[in-house]
């Protein structure tokens, strides 16, 4: 859908080819002298070509369009970190949402909205929600585990907290396969 160009765009484009007229006619004109003249009459032409040429550039470049930029989900993650840290969790949990509306697969999302709400402390419910789907999605992430580890204690589900620790703790004795392969 074409939005209509802001008259001032518009504008822009129109001075942007007259600025290129002009620098072609101030260009021209030692040449012109040179083969009607005989002599190389305009000493100053060659400045004003190059003046107008570089006003061109700028006209050219104000009078583009603009695109739109794509949301980028590290920038969303430090954003949604940052409004948590300044007291705006309920902002930060947005933010994270729309993240994971765009990539549902991003689980530092998922991981983050836990640990947010956490934070509140009456969604632990939710808390392990994200954690647990966290888990799914990157399943040698042993941080992990130890977050839900920590939301079951929360809830006193000892043994299911017990055994995460565990699997936390296997995950970090042995090393990744270095091929990337599982």
């Amino acid at each position: 859908m074409d939005r209509p160009a802001e008259p001032w765009r518009v504008k822009a484009r129109q001075w942007h080819r007259a600025a290129l007229a002009m620098a072609f006619l101030f260009g021209s004109l030692p040449l012109a002298g040179r083969l009607f003249l005989g002599s190389w009459e305009f000493d100053g032409a060659a400045e004003i070509a190059c003046l107008c040429l570089a006003v061109a550039a700028y006209l050219y470049l104000a009078g583009r369009a603009r695109r739109v930029t794509l949301p980028d989900s590290a920038t969303m993650l430090d954003r949604a970190i940052q409004l948590a840290a300044a007291g705006d969790a309920p902002g930060g949990i947005a933010l994270l949402d729309e993240a994971l509306r765009l990539s549902p697969r991003l689980w530092q999302a998922r991981q983050y909205r836990g640990q947010i709400r956490l934070v509140e402390g009456a969604a632990a419910e939710a808390a392990l929600r994200d954690f647990t789907e966290a888990i799914r999605l990157a399943p040698r992430e042993a941080h992990l585990y130890l977050l839900r580890s920590h939301v079951l204690t929360l809830l006193g589900r000892e043994t299911a907290a017990r055994a995460d620790r565990e699997t936390a703790a296997l995950l970090q004795e042995v090393p990744e396969d270095p091929r990337g392969g599982d």
